[in-house]
């Protein structure tokens, strides 16, 4: 049961919109969840995605109005799949659906549709509250980015943003790029953490898993989750597993698809670490993994916030994450909870992944930890800045 809110005695008519509903990335599953959360305090929620497609269909709330755009598709030269399409002639259903449907605010949960509604808004005459969430490191991903320049996706973050009539960051770190980047006031920018940790998460957790190397009296599983991309740099978590690997029997399971699976395959032969590691792709319901694991491991280059890191702890499994911008260091307190190393040093990895194998952390100061990124929590935030109470 949602906790009482003094942005929920007044139903008010919320929109969030999403790039899409495929896979189980951070920014899809928070917005999936916020929209769960305003639903259950008596609000109207659309959530409007360019297409009804994808892995998480099924979990939309019968609470929640789902409204497919179904625009146009243009393909992009730097998208790689069609599913990760922001269709820039999606802009005119989006003003139909705001002139028919007129809700007070629109919630922009994601750089892919930031873009083009901070465009179209100003084009129409519904007076429809504009907020944008921010929910990774702009510098980093501008900085890493595939075929699209750097400098393009600055100037538009430059251009665009100063539109919205409130930004919320997801960290903090996340809060002061942005601020750095567009110039705007950092007081303008709101950091609310992502609503991660939910009623459902520990019924999840206790799901059969039916597989071998968790059997009782089998060796060390350590556990990687997130999309196979180079913002994960999980071959910087394969050299440390190596490393690990050399020193004690342990094993390796990365939970996750993307482009450079077949890049990771190459690189776990070449280390000779194929027979205790494993890919076993997307896996919907990673939560009974994260119970059973003896270590859950963060190796991303850069990261918005890190949900993975507080599932895992709201789990009760030791954590070890790379000190990278941003996220890892607000969720870990600067070390108190788990190691932090630098990033793209898979020795100091390896050495603090060896060292929480040997001391492992007390579950429950983990979990009282998690718990501090609930859903109640950060919803009420989210009212506070969405109606402008803040």
């Amino acid at each position: 049961m949602a906790s009482a809110s003094k942005c929920s005695m007044t139903a008010r008519y919320l929109a969030l919109f999403i790039h899409g509903l495929w896979g189980g990335g951070g920014a899809q599953r928070s917005t999936l969840t916020l929209a769960h959360a305003f639903a259950a305090r008596g609000h109207k929620v659309d959530l409007v995605v360019p297409r009804a497609q994808g892995h998480l269909l099924h979990e939309v709330s019968p609470q929640v109005r789902l409204v497919a755009l179904d625009s146009w598709w243009i393909r992009l030269p730097w998208v790689r799949s069609r599913k990760h399409h922001w269709p820039l002639l999606s802009v005119p259903a989006l003003l139909r659906y705001l002139r028919c449907e007129r809700p007070e605010v629109l919630l922009l949960a994601g750089s892919h549709v930031t873009r083009g509604a901070a465009w179209a808004l100003p084009l129409t005459p519904v007076l429809t509250r504009l907020v944008i969430r921010m929910s990774n490191h702009l510098s980093q991903s501008a900085l890493n980015a595939h075929r699209r320049p750097r400098w393009f996706r600055l100037w538009q973050a430059r251009h665009f943003y100063h539109r919205a009539d409130a930004i919320i960051a997801i960290s903090n770190g996340v809060a002061d790029d942005l601020a750095h980047v567009t110039g705007l006031p950092r007081e303008r920018i709101t950091t609310i953490y992502n609503p991660v940790i939910t009623p459902e998460l520990q019924e999840k957790a206790r799901a059969p898993l039916d597989h071998p190397w968790f059997a009782q009296g089998s060796p060390s599983v350590l556990l990687g989750v997130g999309r196979l991309v180079p913002q994960k740099d999980f071959p910087t978590l394969l050299k440390a597993f190596a490393r690990v690997r050399a020193v004690r029997k342990a094993r390796l399971v990365i939970l996750g698809e993307g482009i450079r699976r077949m890049e990771l395959e190459t690189l776990v032969r070449e280390l000779g670490v194929a027979a205790d590691v494993a890919l076993p792709g997307f896996v919907a319901n990673p939560f009974p993994y994260m119970a059973r694991a003896s270590a859950f491991v963060l190796s991303s280059a850069w990261e918005g916030l890190g949900n993975v890191l507080i599932e895992a702890m709201a789990c009760g499994c030791p954590v070890v994450s790379t000190d990278c911008p941003s996220g890892p260091a607000e969720i870990l307190d600067g070390g108190a909870y788990g190691p932090l190393v630098p990033v793209r040093d898979d020795e100091a990895l390896a050495k603090a992944i060896l060292s929480v194998l040997e001391t492992p952390p007390d579950p429950e100061r983990l979990r009282a930890r998690a718990a501090l990124f609930s859903v109640d929590r950060a919803a009420d935030r989210y009212l506070e800045v969405l109606l402008g109470v803040v």
